[in-house]
């Protein structure tokens, strides 16, 4: 915690589910805790893009991939009585396929929603809609790829 700064990694994390809008991942770290994003302590010389790759494997033990960056928030926290500054950085995964959850006190996938209205966190809730936001454009965009692959056959 060097000049009293933390940095935290947070995962937006979505998955598809067929003939439903994508579903997301919201968390309760302890029982008397809100529902939130899943979120991890950056460790001494990791990346925060690692730190989220790491929560997922060993706290979810999910596959997921990082698509883009979602955004950046500070706060700040009292640690053993002492004020810190935290710096959260917010990635868009999308989870691949799922084992056994254990880390977690609760956690369950909801739609856009549900997650608006569960996570109390304003921030939180901002990446959560930028985050929904980036997912439309990042479909609009492999659409139009298909779409042109497609029309590439059969033009030769």
């Amino acid at each position: 915690m060097r000049n009293d700064n933390v940095l935290v990694g947070c995962a937006v994390i979505y998955q598809r589910v067929k003939g439903k809008e994508p579903q997301w991942f919201i968390v309760k770290s302890s029982e008397e805790g809100d529902w939130e994003l899943p979120k991890t302590i950056v460790r001494r010389g990791e990346s925060s893009v690692r730190s989220v790759i790491r929560l997922t494997q060993e706290q979810a033990s999910m596959r997921t991939k990082i698509l883009e960056e979602v955004g950046r928030a500070s706060g700040a926290a009292r640690v053993n009585g002492k004020a810190v500054n935290q710096k959260y950085l917010y990635y868009l995964m999308h989870c691949k396929d799922t084992g056994e959850i254990m880390a977690f006190t609760e956690f369950k996938w909801v739609d856009h929603k549900a997650a608006m209205k569960a996570v109390p966190l304003k921030r939180d809730q901002n990446m959560l809609k930028d985050a929904k936001q980036m997912l439309k454009t990042i479909d609009v965009k492999r659409e139009r790829r298909e779409e042109d692959e497609e029309e590439a056959v059969v033009a030769e």
